[in-house]
Protein backbone atom coordinates (compact mmCIF):
# COMPACT_ATOMS: atom_id res chain seq x y z
CA UNK A 1 0.00 0.00 0.00
CA UNK A 2 1.48 3.25 -0.95
CA UNK A 3 0.37 7.04 0.67
CA UNK A 4 -0.28 9.81 -1.01
CA UNK A 5 -1.24 13.85 -0.41
CA UNK A 6 -4.19 15.69 -0.76
CA UNK A 7 -2.32 18.12 -2.91
CA UNK A 8 -0.64 16.38 -4.98
CA UNK A 9 3.45 15.46 -3.76
CA UNK A 10 4.24 12.73 -6.15
CA UNK A 11 6.84 10.53 -4.07
CA UNK A 12 5.04 7.42 -3.35
CA UNK A 13 5.15 6.53 0.41
CA UNK A 14 4.57 3.24 2.65
CA UNK A 15 2.82 3.28 6.11
CA UNK A 16 6.15 3.29 8.07
CA UNK A 17 7.30 6.25 5.92
CA UNK A 18 4.16 8.40 7.05
CA UNK A 19 3.28 6.42 10.42
CA UNK A 20 5.42 9.19 12.38
CA UNK A 21 5.06 12.14 9.85
CA UNK A 22 2.30 14.52 10.22
CA UNK A 23 1.66 17.17 7.18
CA UNK A 24 2.57 15.64 3.99
CA UNK A 25 6.08 18.04 2.83
CA UNK A 26 3.61 20.00 0.65
CA UNK A 27 0.94 20.89 3.34
CA UNK A 28 -1.77 18.02 2.79
CA UNK A 29 -2.93 14.84 4.21
CA UNK A 30 -2.05 11.58 3.67
CA UNK A 31 -4.50 9.26 2.50
CA UNK A 32 -3.68 5.15 0.88
CA UNK A 33 -3.85 5.09 -2.72
CA UNK A 34 -6.83 3.19 -2.28
CA UNK A 35 -9.45 1.56 -0.30
CA UNK A 36 -9.36 -2.43 0.39
CA UNK A 37 -12.56 -3.17 -0.32
CA UNK A 38 -14.35 -5.97 1.62
CA UNK A 39 -17.35 -8.13 -0.30
CA UNK A 40 -20.93 -8.80 1.48
CA UNK A 41 -18.80 -12.74 2.17
CA UNK A 42 -16.04 -11.15 4.02
CA UNK A 43 -17.97 -9.33 6.27
CA UNK A 44 -20.23 -12.57 7.26
CA UNK A 45 -16.63 -13.68 8.22
CA UNK A 46 -15.33 -10.96 10.24
CA UNK A 47 -19.03 -11.24 11.75
CA UNK A 48 -18.08 -13.65 14.54
CA UNK A 49 -14.21 -12.06 14.79
CA UNK A 50 -13.22 -10.46 18.88
CA UNK A 51 -12.34 -6.98 18.22
CA UNK A 52 -8.33 -7.69 18.05
CA UNK A 53 -9.01 -9.82 15.25
CA UNK A 54 -11.27 -7.61 13.39
CA UNK A 55 -8.79 -4.74 14.30
CA UNK A 56 -5.76 -7.20 12.40
CA UNK A 57 -8.13 -8.08 9.07
CA UNK A 58 -8.76 -4.19 8.80
CA UNK A 59 -5.39 -2.73 9.54
CA UNK A 60 -3.20 -5.29 7.46
CA UNK A 61 -4.24 -3.69 4.09
CA UNK A 62 -2.95 -0.38 5.31
CA UNK A 63 0.38 -0.86 6.73
CA UNK A 64 1.96 -3.60 4.09
CA UNK A 65 4.72 -4.70 4.29
CA UNK A 66 4.55 -5.01 8.19
CA UNK A 67 5.06 -8.19 9.54
CA UNK A 68 1.55 -9.71 9.85
CA UNK A 69 2.71 -11.57 13.32
CA UNK A 70 4.01 -8.53 14.21
CA UNK A 71 0.41 -6.34 13.95
CA UNK A 72 -1.11 -9.45 15.42
CA UNK A 73 0.80 -8.99 18.25
CA UNK A 74 0.10 -5.35 18.40
CA UNK A 75 -3.16 -5.36 18.50
CA UNK A 76 -3.71 -8.24 20.81
CA UNK A 77 -1.57 -6.26 23.29
CA UNK A 78 -3.56 -2.99 22.72
CA UNK A 79 -7.12 -4.51 22.95
CA UNK A 80 -7.32 -6.06 26.31
CA UNK A 81 -9.95 -6.13 28.83
CA UNK A 82 -7.55 -5.25 31.03
CA UNK A 83 -7.54 -1.41 29.28
CA UNK A 84 -10.81 -1.18 27.82
CA UNK A 85 -12.55 -3.17 30.90
CA UNK A 86 -14.51 -6.34 28.96
CA UNK A 87 -13.19 -7.95 26.60
CA UNK A 88 -16.01 -7.15 24.09
CA UNK A 89 -13.40 -3.95 23.95
CA UNK A 90 -16.95 -1.84 21.74
CA UNK A 91 -20.12 -2.58 23.28
CA UNK A 92 -23.74 -2.06 21.93
CA UNK A 93 -25.61 0.09 24.03
CA UNK A 94 -29.56 0.12 23.26
CA UNK A 95 -31.47 3.45 24.23
CA UNK A 96 -34.62 2.64 23.08
CA UNK A 97 -35.92 0.64 20.10
CA UNK A 98 -34.61 2.52 17.30
CA UNK A 99 -31.06 4.16 18.58
CA UNK A 100 -28.05 2.39 20.42
CA UNK A 101 -24.77 3.84 21.36
CA UNK A 102 -21.73 2.72 20.31
CA UNK A 103 -19.58 2.33 23.06
CA UNK A 104 -16.07 3.22 22.55
CA UNK A 105 -15.34 5.24 25.68
CA UNK A 106 -14.37 3.17 28.21
CA UNK A 107 -10.27 2.87 27.83
CA UNK A 108 -7.99 4.59 30.46
CA UNK A 109 -9.35 8.32 29.59
CA UNK A 110 -12.64 7.65 29.18
CA UNK A 111 -13.32 8.88 25.58
CA UNK A 112 -13.05 7.75 22.11
CA UNK A 113 -9.84 8.74 21.21
CA UNK A 114 -8.39 5.89 23.55
CA UNK A 115 -9.26 3.52 20.88
CA UNK A 116 -6.78 4.77 18.31
CA UNK A 117 -4.24 6.36 20.51
CA UNK A 118 -3.71 2.91 22.31
CA UNK A 119 -2.76 1.17 19.19
CA UNK A 120 -0.15 4.21 17.94
CA UNK A 121 1.66 4.42 21.25
CA UNK A 122 2.52 0.58 20.26
CA UNK A 123 3.42 1.58 17.03
CA UNK A 124 5.42 4.72 17.65
CA UNK A 125 7.34 2.99 20.26
CA UNK A 126 7.75 -0.17 17.64
CA UNK A 127 8.87 2.08 14.73
CA UNK A 128 11.27 4.15 17.02
CA UNK A 129 12.91 1.11 18.29
CA UNK A 130 13.45 -0.61 15.14
CA UNK A 131 15.09 2.85 13.70
CA UNK A 132 16.86 3.66 17.03
CA UNK A 133 15.61 7.45 16.86
CA UNK A 134 13.38 9.47 19.15
CA UNK A 135 10.66 11.39 18.08
CA UNK A 136 8.57 14.43 19.65
CA UNK A 137 5.16 14.81 18.63
CA UNK A 138 3.15 17.88 18.91
CA UNK A 139 -0.36 18.13 18.96
CA UNK A 140 -3.31 20.44 19.77
CA UNK A 141 -6.79 18.73 21.37
CA UNK A 142 -9.97 20.38 22.36
CA UNK A 143 -10.19 18.18 25.00
CA UNK A 144 -9.92 14.50 24.46
CA UNK A 145 -7.27 13.74 21.90
CA UNK A 146 -4.27 14.90 24.52
CA UNK A 147 -5.03 12.98 27.28
CA UNK A 148 -5.83 9.91 25.44
CA UNK A 149 -2.50 11.06 23.23
CA UNK A 150 -0.60 11.79 26.67
CA UNK A 151 -2.04 8.69 28.68
CA UNK A 152 -0.93 6.58 25.67
CA UNK A 153 2.65 7.93 25.21
CA UNK A 154 3.60 8.43 29.06
CA UNK A 155 7.19 6.93 29.68
CA UNK A 156 7.70 5.67 26.42
CA UNK A 157 11.16 5.02 25.23
CA UNK A 158 11.68 8.02 22.57
CA UNK A 159 9.05 9.70 22.50
CA UNK A 160 8.15 12.85 23.82
CA UNK A 161 4.69 14.90 23.80
CA UNK A 162 4.56 18.50 23.18
CA UNK A 163 0.71 19.04 23.86
CA UNK A 164 -0.99 23.06 23.34
CA UNK A 165 -4.73 23.27 24.59
CA UNK A 166 -7.45 26.14 24.99
CA UNK A 167 -6.47 28.04 28.19
CA UNK A 168 -9.64 27.98 30.40
CA UNK A 169 -11.75 26.53 27.68
CA UNK A 170 -11.67 22.54 28.80
CA UNK A 171 -14.03 20.64 31.66
CA UNK A 172 -12.40 20.92 35.03
CA UNK A 173 -11.67 16.98 34.69
CA UNK A 174 -10.16 17.33 30.77
CA UNK A 175 -7.75 19.62 32.25
CA UNK A 176 -6.92 17.83 35.31
CA UNK A 177 -6.61 14.44 33.64
CA UNK A 178 -3.97 16.43 31.26
CA UNK A 179 -2.11 18.65 33.52
CA UNK A 180 -1.42 16.64 36.49
CA UNK A 181 0.11 13.90 34.15
CA UNK A 182 4.52 14.46 36.00
CA UNK A 183 5.73 12.24 33.90
CA UNK A 184 8.91 13.64 32.57
CA UNK A 185 8.13 12.88 28.73
CA UNK A 186 4.82 15.06 28.72
CA UNK A 187 4.89 18.66 28.20
CA UNK A 188 1.35 20.65 28.55
CA UNK A 189 1.40 23.96 26.91
CA UNK A 190 -2.26 25.83 27.70
CA UNK A 191 -2.57 28.60 24.79
CA UNK A 192 -4.73 31.94 25.42
CA UNK A 193 -6.28 31.45 22.68
CA UNK A 194 -8.68 28.96 21.26
CA UNK A 195 -9.06 25.55 19.80
CA UNK A 196 -7.97 26.65 16.13
CA UNK A 197 -5.43 28.73 17.33
CA UNK A 198 -3.54 25.81 18.77
CA UNK A 199 -4.43 23.76 15.60
CA UNK A 200 -2.96 26.78 13.74
CA UNK A 201 0.50 26.64 15.46
CA UNK A 202 1.00 22.81 15.16
CA UNK A 203 0.38 23.44 11.21
CA UNK A 204 2.67 26.19 11.17
CA UNK A 205 5.46 24.48 13.03
CA UNK A 206 5.17 20.99 10.88
CA UNK A 207 5.02 23.21 7.91
CA UNK A 208 8.70 24.32 8.93
CA UNK A 209 10.36 21.31 7.40
CA UNK A 210 13.81 22.13 8.41
CA UNK A 211 12.78 22.44 11.93
CA UNK A 212 10.35 19.63 11.80
CA UNK A 213 13.32 17.09 10.63
CA UNK A 214 16.12 18.38 12.78
CA UNK A 215 13.61 18.32 16.19
CA UNK A 216 11.90 15.42 14.65
CA UNK A 217 8.60 16.30 15.04
CA UNK A 218 5.83 14.19 14.23
CA UNK A 219 1.75 14.19 15.50
CA UNK A 220 -0.59 12.45 16.86
CA UNK A 221 -3.90 14.26 16.32
CA UNK A 222 -6.23 13.31 13.18
CA UNK A 223 -4.32 14.53 10.68
CA UNK A 224 -1.82 11.41 11.63
CA UNK A 225 -3.39 8.85 9.16
CA UNK A 226 -2.33 5.93 11.83
CA UNK A 227 -4.70 7.44 14.02
CA UNK A 228 -7.82 7.39 11.20
CA UNK A 229 -7.81 4.38 10.23
CA UNK A 230 -7.19 2.74 13.65
CA UNK A 231 -10.66 4.37 14.22
CA UNK A 232 -12.13 2.41 11.04
CA UNK A 233 -12.30 -0.43 12.95
CA UNK A 234 -14.89 0.08 15.56
CA UNK A 235 -17.29 1.08 12.63
CA UNK A 236 -17.41 -2.09 11.48
CA UNK A 237 -17.52 -3.59 15.35
CA UNK A 238 -20.66 -1.80 15.20
CA UNK A 239 -22.13 -2.79 11.95
CA UNK A 240 -21.42 -6.57 12.48
CA UNK A 241 -22.59 -6.32 15.91
CA UNK A 242 -25.82 -4.60 15.31
CA UNK A 243 -27.54 -6.34 12.40
CA UNK A 244 -28.55 -9.81 12.24
CA UNK A 245 -27.77 -9.86 8.28
CA UNK A 246 -25.03 -8.56 6.43
CA UNK A 247 -26.15 -6.32 3.77
CA UNK A 248 -29.22 -4.80 6.14
CA UNK A 249 -29.03 -0.82 6.66
CA UNK A 250 -27.87 0.81 9.37
CA UNK A 251 -27.05 4.64 9.93
CA UNK A 252 -24.18 5.97 12.31
CA UNK A 253 -24.57 9.58 14.18
CA UNK A 254 -21.34 10.89 14.66
CA UNK A 255 -20.66 13.96 16.48
CA UNK A 256 -18.04 16.18 14.97
CA UNK A 257 -15.53 18.38 15.45
CA UNK A 258 -11.91 17.85 13.88
CA UNK A 259 -13.97 15.80 11.04
CA UNK A 260 -11.82 12.67 12.40
CA UNK A 261 -14.39 10.49 13.44
CA UNK A 262 -16.84 11.08 10.97
CA UNK A 263 -13.81 10.61 8.29
CA UNK A 264 -13.17 7.21 9.62
CA UNK A 265 -16.89 5.87 8.87
CA UNK A 266 -16.59 7.28 5.05
CA UNK A 267 -13.38 5.07 5.20
CA UNK A 268 -15.60 2.44 6.36
CA UNK A 269 -18.16 2.95 3.90
CA UNK A 270 -15.63 2.88 0.94
CA UNK A 271 -13.91 -0.05 2.13
CA UNK A 272 -17.36 -1.78 1.16
CA UNK A 273 -19.51 -1.39 4.61
CA UNK A 274 -22.77 -1.43 3.76
CA UNK A 275 -23.88 1.89 5.84
CA UNK A 276 -27.08 3.50 4.78
CA UNK A 277 -26.53 7.28 5.95
CA UNK A 278 -23.69 9.14 7.70
CA UNK A 279 -24.87 11.59 10.53
CA UNK A 280 -22.82 14.59 11.22
CA UNK A 281 -23.49 16.36 14.22
CA UNK A 282 -22.31 19.50 15.61
CA UNK A 283 -22.83 21.97 18.69
CA UNK A 284 -23.24 25.66 18.50
CA UNK A 285 -19.66 25.63 16.37
CA UNK A 286 -21.71 24.27 13.24
CA UNK A 287 -19.56 25.01 10.12
CA UNK A 288 -19.68 21.51 9.13
CA UNK A 289 -23.53 21.59 9.66
CA UNK A 290 -23.63 24.65 7.71
CA UNK A 291 -21.47 23.23 4.79
CA UNK A 292 -23.35 19.96 4.48
CA UNK A 293 -26.56 21.88 3.98
CA UNK A 294 -25.17 24.99 2.22
CA UNK A 295 -22.18 23.78 0.36
CA UNK A 296 -20.08 27.09 2.02
CA UNK A 297 -17.24 26.06 3.99
CA UNK A 298 -15.94 28.61 6.26
CA UNK A 299 -14.18 28.10 9.15
CA UNK A 300 -15.02 31.24 11.63
CA UNK A 301 -12.13 33.09 13.70
CA UNK A 302 -11.86 33.22 17.02
CA UNK A 303 -14.67 35.68 18.33
CA UNK A 304 -17.11 33.54 16.41
CA UNK A 305 -15.75 30.79 18.08
CA UNK A 306 -18.54 29.69 20.85
CA UNK A 307 -17.14 28.33 24.19
CA UNK A 308 -19.80 25.17 25.18
CA UNK A 309 -21.09 22.95 27.28
CA UNK A 310 -19.58 20.31 24.52
CA UNK A 311 -15.92 21.92 24.49
CA UNK A 312 -14.41 19.14 22.84
CA UNK A 313 -16.26 20.18 19.20
CA UNK A 314 -15.57 23.75 19.61
CA UNK A 315 -13.72 23.72 16.64
CA UNK A 316 -14.35 25.87 13.23
CA UNK A 317 -11.74 24.74 11.28
CA UNK A 318 -11.40 21.14 10.64
CA UNK A 319 -8.49 19.56 9.64
CA UNK A 320 -9.77 16.00 8.42
CA UNK A 321 -12.44 17.74 5.77
CA UNK A 322 -9.52 18.43 3.36
CA UNK A 323 -9.59 14.50 3.19
CA UNK A 324 -12.85 14.07 2.96
CA UNK A 325 -12.88 16.45 -0.14
CA UNK A 326 -10.29 15.21 -1.88
CA UNK A 327 -12.46 11.60 -1.91
CA UNK A 328 -15.83 13.50 -3.28
CA UNK A 329 -14.17 15.64 -5.36
CA UNK A 330 -12.16 12.61 -7.40
CA UNK A 331 -9.04 12.90 -5.50
CA UNK A 332 -8.38 15.52 -8.10
CA UNK A 333 -5.20 17.05 -5.68
CA UNK A 334 -5.04 20.22 -7.98
CA UNK A 335 -9.09 21.07 -6.92
CA UNK A 336 -8.07 20.58 -3.12
CA UNK A 337 -5.03 22.58 -3.28
CA UNK A 338 -7.15 25.09 -5.07
CA UNK A 339 -9.67 25.22 -2.53
CA UNK A 340 -7.98 24.95 1.11
CA UNK A 341 -4.69 26.80 0.19
CA UNK A 342 -5.96 29.40 -2.14
CA UNK A 343 -9.50 29.93 -1.71
CA UNK A 344 -9.62 29.64 1.90
CA UNK A 345 -6.51 31.49 2.47
CA UNK A 346 -7.67 34.43 0.23
CA UNK A 347 -11.30 34.31 0.42
CA UNK A 348 -12.06 33.19 4.10
CA UNK A 349 -13.96 30.16 2.32
CA UNK A 350 -14.97 28.39 -0.52
CA UNK A 351 -18.37 26.99 -2.24
CA UNK A 352 -19.05 23.91 -4.16
CA UNK A 353 -22.76 24.00 -3.73
CA UNK A 354 -23.04 24.08 -7.76
CA UNK A 355 -20.20 20.89 -8.35
CA UNK A 356 -22.25 17.65 -9.01
CA UNK A 357 -20.15 16.05 -6.49
CA UNK A 358 -21.65 18.49 -3.55
CA UNK A 359 -24.90 16.03 -4.24
CA UNK A 360 -22.88 12.83 -3.80
CA UNK A 361 -21.45 14.61 -0.31
CA UNK A 362 -25.31 15.33 0.71
CA UNK A 363 -26.52 11.98 -0.26
CA UNK A 364 -23.84 10.54 2.06
CA UNK A 365 -23.65 12.57 4.96
CA UNK A 366 -26.84 14.78 6.62
CA UNK A 367 -26.15 16.80 9.29
CA UNK A 368 -27.72 18.76 12.19
CA UNK A 369 -26.36 21.04 14.96
CA UNK A 370 -27.54 21.13 18.77
CA UNK A 371 -27.39 23.87 21.72
CA UNK A 372 -26.71 24.24 25.25
CA UNK A 373 -30.89 23.60 26.18
CA UNK A 374 -31.18 20.66 23.41
CA UNK A 375 -27.89 19.14 24.88
CA UNK A 376 -29.53 19.23 28.63
CA UNK A 377 -32.62 18.31 26.98
CA UNK A 378 -31.44 15.08 25.67
CA UNK A 379 -29.27 13.99 28.63
CA UNK A 380 -32.57 14.51 30.79
CA UNK A 381 -34.95 13.10 28.22
CA UNK A 382 -32.06 9.64 27.69
CA UNK A 383 -32.07 9.25 31.33
CA UNK A 384 -35.51 9.12 32.47
CA UNK A 385 -36.78 6.93 28.99
CA UNK A 386 -33.14 4.57 29.38
CA UNK A 387 -31.71 5.11 32.46
CA UNK A 388 -28.40 6.16 30.87
CA UNK A 389 -26.23 8.65 30.97
CA UNK A 390 -24.61 10.29 28.61
CA UNK A 391 -22.29 12.88 28.35
CA UNK A 392 -22.91 16.34 26.11
CA UNK A 393 -20.76 15.32 23.28
CA UNK A 394 -23.05 12.01 22.89
CA UNK A 395 -26.38 14.24 23.06
CA UNK A 396 -25.84 16.27 20.24
CA UNK A 397 -25.72 12.97 18.46
CA UNK A 398 -28.29 11.98 19.93
CA UNK A 399 -30.29 15.01 19.56
CA UNK A 400 -29.46 15.29 15.97
CA UNK A 401 -29.88 11.75 15.10
CA UNK A 402 -33.45 11.75 16.14
CA UNK A 403 -33.77 14.05 13.48
CA UNK A 404 -32.76 11.61 10.41
CA UNK A 405 -34.77 8.43 11.72
CA UNK A 406 -35.76 6.54 8.86
CA UNK A 407 -38.34 3.59 9.00
CA UNK A 408 -36.99 0.76 9.20
CA UNK A 409 -33.58 1.74 9.32
CA UNK A 410 -31.40 1.39 13.21
CA UNK A 411 -29.30 4.09 14.52
CA UNK A 412 -25.56 3.94 16.12
CA UNK A 413 -24.50 7.16 18.02
CA UNK A 414 -21.02 6.97 18.45
CA UNK A 415 -20.39 7.78 22.17
CA UNK A 416 -18.23 10.51 22.16
CA UNK A 417 -17.14 10.37 26.17
CA UNK A 418 -18.33 8.95 29.54
CA UNK A 419 -20.41 11.44 31.74
CA UNK A 420 -18.01 12.24 34.48
CA UNK A 421 -15.69 14.21 32.31
CA UNK A 422 -18.29 16.69 32.47
CA UNK A 423 -20.19 16.28 35.77
CA UNK A 424 -21.21 20.12 35.94
CA UNK A 425 -23.35 19.26 32.75
CA UNK A 426 -24.77 16.33 33.89
CA UNK A 427 -25.41 18.24 37.26
CA UNK A 428 -27.30 20.87 35.50
CA UNK A 429 -29.20 18.49 33.54
CA UNK A 430 -30.33 16.12 35.67
CA UNK A 431 -29.13 16.80 39.06
CA UNK A 432 -27.08 13.87 39.98
CA UNK A 433 -23.06 13.28 39.80
CA UNK A 434 -21.95 10.64 37.00
CA UNK A 435 -20.18 8.06 39.05
CA UNK A 436 -16.52 7.94 38.04
CA UNK A 437 -13.94 5.23 38.07
CA UNK A 438 -11.60 5.22 41.19
CA UNK A 439 -8.46 5.88 39.32
CA UNK A 440 -9.89 9.19 38.93
CA UNK A 441 -11.38 10.03 42.70
CA UNK A 442 -9.74 13.42 43.35
CA UNK A 443 -8.39 14.36 40.50
CA UNK A 444 -8.63 17.71 39.88
CA UNK A 445 -7.14 18.29 43.87
CA UNK A 446 -3.92 16.57 42.25
CA UNK A 447 -1.00 18.71 41.56
CA UNK A 448 -0.94 20.11 37.77
CA UNK A 449 2.19 20.89 35.75
CA UNK A 450 1.91 22.87 32.54
CA UNK A 451 3.21 26.25 31.09
CA UNK A 452 1.07 28.92 29.55
CA UNK A 453 1.56 30.60 26.14
CA UNK A 454 0.51 33.40 23.64
CA UNK A 455 -0.61 31.71 20.20
CA UNK A 456 3.08 32.50 19.29
CA UNK A 457 4.58 30.12 16.63
CA UNK A 458 8.43 31.28 17.70
CA UNK A 459 7.81 30.60 21.52
CA UNK A 460 6.70 27.34 20.81
CA UNK A 461 9.25 26.71 18.75
CA UNK A 462 11.72 28.14 21.55
CA UNK A 463 9.99 25.80 23.78
CA UNK A 464 10.37 22.61 21.83
CA UNK A 465 13.93 23.42 21.37
CA UNK A 466 15.26 23.58 24.55
CA UNK A 467 12.98 20.27 26.17
CA UNK A 468 14.21 18.15 23.96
Amino acid sequence: MFYLSTRGEAAQRQFDDILLEGLAPDGGLYLPEHYPRFSLDDLRRLQTLSYPELAFEILQPYVEPMDAAALRALVRATYTAEVFGSAEVVRIKPLDARISLLGVSEGPTLAFKDMAMQLLGRLFEQALAKSGQELNILGATSGDTGSAAEYAMRGRRGIRVFMLSPFGKMSPFQTAQMYSLADANIHNIAVQDVFDACQDMVKAVSSDLSFKRTKRIGTINSINWARVVAQVVYYFAGYLRSVRGVGEPLSFAVPSGNFGNILAAHVARQMGLPIHRLVLATNENNVLDEFFRSGVYRPRGTAETHHTSSPSMDISKASNFERYMFDMLGRDSARTRDLFERRLGEQGHFDVSHDPAFSRMQAEIVSGHSNHALRLQTIREVWERSSVMIDPHTADGVAVAHAHLEPGVPMLVVETALPAKFSATLVEAIGQEPQRPAAAESLEQRPQKFVVMKPDVDALKAYIAEHV
